[in-house]
């Protein structure tokens, strides 16, 4: 952590628990939490998709791995 980051984050530790990171990636708190939000329920239906195909190995064979790889290109997108 710089100098920088480190001392603005002692005048505001609420910029800092809630502000200072969706910055980075040039959103708002709100905007950073519903991309944050929709990523976690994608992350949760691969997840479920998975356990399924850990059962029925037939049932959602490429489901997991295809919203893995959309994910993957949301991410690499926003840096």
């Amino acid at each position: 952590m710089s100098d920088a980051s480190h001392t603005s984050s002692r005048k505001n530790p609420l910029a800092a628990l809630f502000l200072n990171h969706p910055a980075t990636v040039d959103e708002t708190y709100f905007q950073h939490m519903r991309f944050a939000f929709g990523f976690a329920f994608w992350l949760g239906t691969a997840a479920l998709a998975a356990l399924v195909h850990a059962i029925v190995p037939a049932m959602c064979e490429t489901t997991a791995s295809r919203i893995l790889k959309r994910l993957h290109a949301r991410i690499e997108s926003r840096h």
